[in-house]
């Protein structure tokens, strides 16, 4: 996500507003220091002009 934020040319403070968070949630998003909601990567994604991808997959045999 933070490449993205990047590319975008967005602060954290840009997309936590267009995402309707805090700055410090997207900091520990990116970190990796927190567990969102699934609204929030949502939210995230939308002020992104990204679409979310989520996937469950069966494990495959060893």
């Amino acid at each position: 996500m933070r490449g993205m934020r990047e590319r975008h040319g967005l602060t954290q403070a840009v997309l936590a507003e267009a995402a309707g968070v805090t700055q410090s949630a997207v900091a520990r998003f990116e970190a990796g220091g927190t567990v969102p909601t699934i609204q929030v990567p949502e939210r995230l994604a939308k002020a992104l002009d990204a679409e979310l991808i989520m996937r469950l997959a069966p494990h495959t045999a060893a």
